[in-house]
């Protein structure tokens, strides 16, 4: 896959491994990446092939939000002396899940063998966003939005004003439903999204943190789908059933062990409730 400009000096690369998309803004004084992938190798893999393309210095990154996908790779751009901006709660999720994920597979990389985390180094942002911040390390505004919890509660959106490009990381996902991973706050996410949608113009050009280069009407979609999901919780809390009920009546375009996911979530969000019989 090669870089593919989605408006002036913005660029998108879909990587195979994770299929995932890393964005890469690129001003007069150099360029800034947008998420680092999920290890040193593929870190590595961003820094070559942004000197092959486009021969100007890395001059900031950006993480999305703090799942390995997105940030593993930041010791590599550390290294660098490159500044890496995220959220402020990142490094809380890392002390609660990244971190003891990855020492669990340290330990035992047998438990994920599809990952390969042997070079990695955990290395929060450098500088943390915790409001609208304008970046300007490459000659050109870049606003860093922090998005209210949903999908975490680590979630930056990206936004390039002039070229009104949005890159939003797996706040929306186009290649399978939202995932709801470590640190999901699915009964927020849908209102989290609408927020953005706010301020997303009819013809802006969205970067989903997996998959096709998308626009706003895909977005509301997603935004009334999760909506579907949080609607679900909510009244399978209410009806007292226990998890295994709730994911077995829900009627969603999921598949039973990602609802699982976002029904304990979500409940655990709302209190207590009813045990599954074992």
């Amino acid at each position: 896959m090669t870089w593919t400009e989605l408006g002036t000096g913005v660029f998108v690369k879909r990587y195979e491994a994770g299929d995932i998309n890393v964005g890469a803004v690129v001003g007069p004084q150099g360029v800034t990446i947008v998420d680092t992938r999920g290890s040193g190798a593929e870190a590595q893999e961003i820094v070559d092939d942004v000197a092959h393309q486009f021969r100007k210095p890395i001059v900031a990154a950006i993480n999305t939000h703090a799942h390995y996908d997105h940030s593993f790779g930041n010791s590599v751009f550390a290294g660098l002396g490159v500044p890496i901006y995220g959220h402020h709660k990142i490094p809380a999720h890392y002390d609660a899940f990244e971190a003891p994920r990855l020492a669990a597979w340290q330990a035992d990389p047998a438990r994920e063998p599809d990952k390969h985390w042997d070079d990695v180094v955990l290395a929060p942002p450098t500088a943390s966003i915790h409001r609208p911040t304008t970046l300007t390390h490459s000659g050109r505004d870049i606003v860093c939005i922090p998005v209210s919890p949903g999908h975490t509660d680590t979630d930056l959106a990206v936004v390039v004003p002039d070229s009104r490009v949005w890159m939003l990381g797996d706040v929306v996902e186009e290649s399978g439903p939202p995932m709801f991973g470590s640190g999901s706050r699915p009964l927020g996410w849908p209102g989290a999204v609408v927020e953005l949608l706010m301020q997303i113009q009819p013809r802006d050009v969205i970067v989903p943190g997996h998959g096709r280069i998308v626009g706003r009407d895909f977005v509301v979609q997603q935004a009334s789908t999760l909506q579907r999901v949080a609607d679900s919780i909510r009244s399978s809390h209410a009806a007292g059933r226990t998890v295994d009920e709730a994911v077995h009546a829900a009627a969603l375009p999921w598949p039973d062990w990602m609802l699982r996911s976002a029904f304990e979530q979500g409940f655990s969000e709302l209190g207590a409730a009813p045990q599954d019989p074992r």
